[in-house]
């Protein structure tokens, strides 16, 4: 049985700008980008979202909803560190860490002998570190596994910490609403919900066959979820699956030279980011997203091996031939296929290929 912790920081960006901004606390606080500029909400505190306000959000529609929000850029580099600095105090619970992104993990304190054993305690001595240590807050759900425990941390939201024991298992999960699965998006669970199915009883009233062909693969993950099994490790070499960047702009793009123009620059950023990873992943697909002028967003993804830019342009001229209406975002990324991960024990490396972006 193992004894799995998962971590979330509450509204992490904001939190860390009204740590060093005392003046921001209690107020309705987002960071992002400027609404003049086409920005885009990354996070915001409790107190915004009150109004409203998400991630992902524009800055200008967030402002209309809550005309008193503080708008911050946001600060990487501060959050990075932030983020390491909470690094450092699970490291010293537990080497069993599966980072998620900035602000999350998994942690498997199964054999750790602090607190007893008891990965109860072991959570609130998290919590109560990394709030003295860092002035921030933290939110956590303790289970038997990864499904349960993420969905745990998620219960008391913000600054809670809620413990699933095996014992209790069964009937928490019984009674958990599907649109809780992860993987359960707005669409799906309305479909569910128009066949009934509104909880993960309901879902045990199908076999497996039965949910594999109304939900295809996914139909397997949920008649595992909705009895409470995951058997996934947590994994503390977690693979890349794609990069991507992407850029909004001020004015939206109305003619095509402009969309290829900004797709050439991307493309360089892009190559940056794929050459920091070295040579453990190789393209498998590239892919382009544009966002136009009313919000709605469309991609084109083709498969590849070499990630040339000459098929980014064929991409972006998909787009184009299926709707020329202005954009204002543009996104070009790979992607990516583990090498290490296809490797057997003793298996060595083939020689040294560059497999970097080809600009060919």
């Amino acid at each position: 049985m193992r004894k799995i912790i998962h971590c979330d920081c509450d509204c992490f960006y904001a939190s860390v700008e009204m740590r060093d901004d005392p003046n921001l606390r209690g107020r309705p606080i987002a960071v992002g980008g400027s609404s003049d500029r086409r920005g885009v909400i990354s996070t915001c505190n409790y107190e915004a979202r009150s109004f409203g306000v998400r991630s992902a959000m524009p800055t200008s529609q967030a402002k209309k909803l809550c005309p008193e929000l503080i708008v911050v850029p946001g600060n990487m580099k501060k959050y990075r560190e932030v983020s390491a600095q909470i690094r450092e105090i699970f490291l010293s619970f537990t080497e069993s860490i599966e980072p998620l992104s900035l602000d999350e993990a998994f942690l498997d304190v199964t054999d750790s002998p602090h607190c007893n054993g008891s990965a109860t305690l072991i959570a609130q001595e998290i919590r109560a570190r990394v709030h003295q240590a860092l002035g921030i807050t933290i939110s956590a759900g303790v289970a038997p596994n990864k499904f349960l425990a993420k969905i745990a941390s998620d219960w008391q939201k913000p600054d809670g910490l809620t413990v699933i024991h095996p014992d209790a298992v069964e009937d928490f999960v019984l009674r958990l609403p599907v649109k809780k699965i992860h993987g359960v998006g707005r669409v799906t669970a309305e479909k569910m919900h128009r066949q009934g199915i509104h909880t993960c009883s309901d879902l045990r009233r199908f076999s497996l066959l039965e949910l594999v062909e109304k939900y295809g693969k996914f139909g397997n993950r949920l008649y595992h979820l909705c009895r409470g099994i995951d058997d996934r490790p947590v994994n503390g070499d977690s693979a890349r699956k794609s990069v991507s960047v992407e850029r909004t702009f001020s004015e939206d793009l109305k003619d095509f030279d402009h969309w290829q123009e900004q797709m050439v620059g991307l493309y360089g950023r892009l190559q940056e980011r794929l050459e920091s990873l070295g040579d453990r992943y190789e393209i498998s697909a590239a892919i382009i997203k544009v966002k136009y002028a009313d919000f709605t967003q469309s991609t084109q993804e083709r498969a590849s091996r070499a990630g040339r830019i000459s098929e980014f342009k064929q991409l972006l001229q998909q787009c184009w031939d299926k709707r020329s209406d202005p954009i204002r975002l543009l996104g070009v990324g790979v992607k990516l296929r583990d090498l290490r991960a296809e490797l057997g024990p003793e298996q060595l490396p083939l020689p040294f290929r560059d497999r970097r972006l080809s600009t060919a």
